[in-house]
């Protein structure tokens, strides 16, 4: 099965017919296309309608996870309804099979890598802020545990692996993703994880377990791969 997966498209009412021709490039080049989070660029609900117009001509099932940029307008709920309504798969409410491949997902969060993750000491505040992404591998390794495919598929808007968010600045990496991500990934032997965020990152690295990663970042794909900017992989 060939999957396609593209994220950090931005779209807003500006950037109207600009992506058309490229989503149905891809739906004759692959079997489900991934949105890897930011579908929109303030998260509004008139936003979201342009993603679903873009996304018309896309003949092939479609999976996505929400982005940073699609809560920013407090509107999350409504941007939800609308892709739903076009029958795009929410991977964080609930899994998406295709043959023998289970995709899941979620948005995930920030708070560092490997020794250098925040962890949950000292003020109220950091406490909350680190139990975000606990909460979020927590969720993340029971939807892998409740998939019964032969190959399975995590979405992420944040990184789970600091390689892929290198061409950053050194000095954001802690706000570009979290490594508690990557626990659950190793210990069900994902075949794949897709992930954005990282507009200036790294195409694609590996976890500690040898799990392939790929940042599908649009800016990222347009300057790696002007004439395919986004990934597509076997699995």
């Amino acid at each position: 099965m060939r999957v396609a997966a593209i994220g950090d498209i931005h779209l807003d009412e500006h950037r109207r017919g600009t992506m058309q021709l490229l989503f149905s490039q891809i739906s004759e080049q692959a079997d489900v296309l991934v949105l890897a989070g930011d579908l929109t660029n303030h998260g509004t609900p008139a936003e979201a309608k342009v993603v679903v117009e873009e996304l018309a001509g896309c003949q092939i099932p479609v999976v996505a996870v929400l982005g940073n940029h699609d809560y920013e307008s407090n509107a999350a709920d409504e941007l939800r309804d609308i892709l739903k309504s076009a029958h795009i798969s929410l991977l964080d409410e609930e899994s998406f099979i295709h043959g023998n491949i289970g995709f899941v997902g979620l948005k995930g969060f920030m708070g560092g890598f490997g020794r250098y993750i925040l962890t949950p000491f000292g003020e109220l505040d950091i406490k909350r802020f680190v139990q975000v992404t606990v909460d979020d591998a927590l969720h993340l390794e029971g939807m892998l545990s409740n998939l019964e495919t032969d190959r399975k598929i995590v979405v992420l808007h944040y990184a789970p692996i600091p390689d892929t968010v290198i061409g950053e600045p050194p000095e954001i990496f802690p706000f570009l993703g979290c490594s508690r991500l990557s626990h659950p990934i190793d210990n069900f032997q994902v075949d794949a994880v897709f992930h954005g965020h990282a507009h200036h990152g790294t195409p694609a690295a590996k976890t500690a377990a040898g799990v392939p990663v790929y940042n599908v970042a649009y800016p990222l794909m347009a300057k790696h791969f002007p004439d395919q900017p986004y990934r597509l992989v076997e699995v």
